[in-house]
């Protein structure tokens, strides 16, 4: 956009020497005129490119160049004798570069500066006494100069607000695409991670494991007579009961581990870089934690407990996920033939 802008200013200088060379304007003016633009150009483009402008918030100097051209603009009006009229495209230009970079409030600061800018300029000409600008071409001029500035500040305000609500809608859509997407991925009672986004972050730690080395570990985690739970106080208190028991575990394995509600009371988790004597350890721990806890239900008269049989499998680099899967699930199904409330290894595991 600078350098648009800057490309725009250089057209300026060509048109102004152009009048300058035709007699309309005093070339000495002009030549002033040319260096103080050219000034301007090379210190907003030595304070970009150095990285200066960096500090501030609008790092291309939006409302700085624009000020300085409207600055420019009105010197040209001033000096530009019989042509001064090439000046009020110029300005309208000016103002539309703070559709990209200017709030409101901006917008309407640089128009009160403008229409006192041009009210000094057109003052300092009358007072120049040029045979070219009677009083009634004067008040045309001044015309003009409100009317480019209102209908140039009014245009940019009103795309600015079409931006402002295009930038509104796009941020409702990510939240909606969002929302979308937890509900596409997670289980909506629990919160947690369900089967199908479970089984694509298996496959990414999977491929993860095979590059580094590092153990992963599968565990299938089921409650223990869990229909017996809304059978005795009802499918209300059973979701309490899958909530504390998402909580519980959450609580109790890293950050780094992955757990999923594979369905119904089955949960799967999945231990990422751990040695399977600390999983079986952490599977014990786990266990316990369950056990103790303890969920209140006003309805059933008291605190509703419950316990975990989980089985634990090691994945190797040779086997497909789905073995893993199903040799953790063989140790559950042990566990739950075994009395249940249990932590049983997979016989691989190692």
């Amino acid at each position: 956009m600078s350098g648009l802008a800057a490309l725009l200013m250089v057209c300026c200088l060509v048109v102004m020497n152009s009048v300058a060379a035709a007699g309309l304007a005093s070339t000495s003016e002009v030549r002033v005129w040319t260096a103080c633009s050219v000034l301007g150009l090379i210190a907003v483009y030595a304070a970009i490119r150095s990285g200066w402008s960096r500090r501030f918030k609008d790092p291309a100097l939006t409302l700085a160049q624009i000020l300085y051209a409207v600055t420019c603009c009105v010197v040209a009006f001033v000096i530009a004798g019989p042509a001064r009229g090439v000046t009020l495209p110029i300005l309208a230009i000016i103002l539309m570069f703070g559709i990209f970079g200017l709030t409101t409030r901006q917008m309407l600061g640089v128009l009160v500066y403008s229409l006192v800018a041009f009210g000094v300029a057109s003052g300092v000409v009358a007072a120049r006494d040029e045979p070219d600008y009677p009083p009634v071409v004067a008040a045309a001029y001044v015309g003009m100069v409100v009317v480019v500035l209102l209908s140039s500040t009014f245009l940019t305000t009103r795309v600015q607000s079409t931006r402002e609500h295009l930038r509104r809608q796009k941020a409702e859509l990510a939240q909606a695409l969002e929302q979308i997407r937890q509900l596409a991925t997670h289980d909506d009672l629990t919160g947690l991670l369900n089967r199908r986004a479970m089984l694509d972050r298996m496959q990414l730690e999977q491929r993860r494991s095979l590059r580094s080395g590092s153990p992963l570990l599968i565990a299938q985690l089921d409650i223990d007579h869990f229909k017996a739970v809304n059978d005795t106080h009802g499918h209300a208190a059973g979701d309490l009961v899958l909530q504390s028991f998402a909580d519980t575990v959450r609580r109790n394995v890293r950050d780094t581990d992955v757990l999923a509600r594979w369905g119904g009371e089955e949960f799967v988790l999945l231990l990422c870089d751990t040695p399977a004597a600390d999983a079986v350890t952490l599977m014990e721990r786990l266990r316990q934690a369950v056990q103790a806890m303890q969920v209140p239900v006003p309805q059933s008269g008291g605190p509703i407990t419950v316990t975990v049989s989980i089985g634990l499998a090691r994945h190797t680099p040779a086997d497909p996920l789905a073995g893993t899967l199903e040799r953790a699930d063989r140790a559950l199904y042990a566990a739950k033939a075994g009395g249940r409330n249990r932590v049983v290894p997979a016989p691989c595991l190692r």
